[in-house]
């Protein structure tokens, strides 16, 4: 049961990254309407955009089944594990959410602003799972990070990260949907020739606020970073871990400065989704850290 509770994690965790590119690559291509204004079947002339709307449909589909299989025999093998319960229940729930969103925009038509959500729900979704597999695999025993004590600000300033790179997240999908992703032709500033220049359109000030506000999460990583060198540089699952999340937001800022150097490449665009999900997934087992070390204080 234990050995098939491993495969089936992983298996979990590798369909839901499949999940998180595939929605990006219909927004990417603009194969929303690949299969018409049809739910769940598909019907259309053969086509690019159909191929990869339908893909993405088996695709999510599939992970509904595994990720419902992972979560009610994590319940049964390791529901003794305080969280293992809300995150079984938080996977399931955020990927039958962002089926539903994704359904509701094929039959009815939704606003680029509803849209931008499906990302951010299924990066929850997805972290859910991560986190579940970490719990299968007792990486926390290997690390000994059920003796880490996190204090009081630094966990207040995980929590908050982690909220504010959602509000990122959404405002680099809502880039996507409204296809601005080249609404600025250069970096950092929208125009380098007049940086100080305000007279943006619509597109572009979303895509400068998106800039802006992802500007704001790598300083924040940094900074944090540091504070982690000097008061947990003795432990491992602290400052390792945070280096390896430091350098995952460096690589999101490269990838989202080479989408305009490349003009929209699509390969770099992937990548641009699938960093942001390690990032938050990693972000999120911090939270699940401050977490216990709020419990282990709070019992002792």
């Amino acid at each position: 049961m234990v050995k098939l509770l491993k495969i089936l994690s992983i298996l979990s965790t590798l369909i839901m990254v499949f999940v998180l590119i595939g929605g990006a690559l219909v927004t990417k291509t603009d194969s929303g309407m690949g299969c018409g204004a049809n739910w769940p079947h598909c019907e259309g002339e053969i086509s690019f955009e159909l191929f990869v709307e339908l893909s993405h449909r088996v695709v999510s589909a599939l992970a509904g089944f595994v990720v419902l299989l992972l979560s009610i025999l994590a319940w049964r093998k390791i529901g003794h594990i305080r969280e293992t319960k809300f995150l079984a229940f938080i996977s399931i729930f955020f990927l039958v959410v962002q089926g539903l969103i994704g359904a509701a925009a094929v039959l009815w038509s939704q606003s680029d602003f509803v849209m931008a959500l499906h990302f951010g729900i299924s990066l929850i979704s997805f972290a859910a799972v991560l986190l579940l597999t970490l719990l299968i695999f007792e990486i926390d025993k290997k690390f000994d990070a059920t003796s880490l004590v996190i204090g009081k600000k630094m966990r207040i300033q995980f929590i908050s990260l982690t909220i504010y790179v959602l509000c990122v997240v959404y405002s680099g999908a809502l880039v996507r949907h409204i296809n601005s992703s080249l609404a600025c032709d250069s970096w950092p500033f929208c125009d380098n020739n007049s940086p100080l220049s305000f007279e943006y359109n619509f597109g572009q000030w979303v895509q400068m606020g998106h800039r802006a506000l992802a500007g704001i999460a790598f300083i924040w990583t940094i900074l944090l970073l540091f504070q982690i060198k000097k008061h947990y540089s003795h432990n491992k699952v602290m400052y390792q871990g945070w280096k390896i999340t430091t350098f995952l937001i460096l690589l999101q800022v490269i990838f989202g400065a080479f989408i305009i150097f490349t003009l929209g490449n699509l390969f770099v665009a992937l990548m641009h989704a699938l960093v942001i999900a390690l990032y938050f997934g990693l972000l999120c087992y911090y939270l699940l850290l401050s977490y216990r070390s709020y419990r282990f204080e709070k019992d002792n």
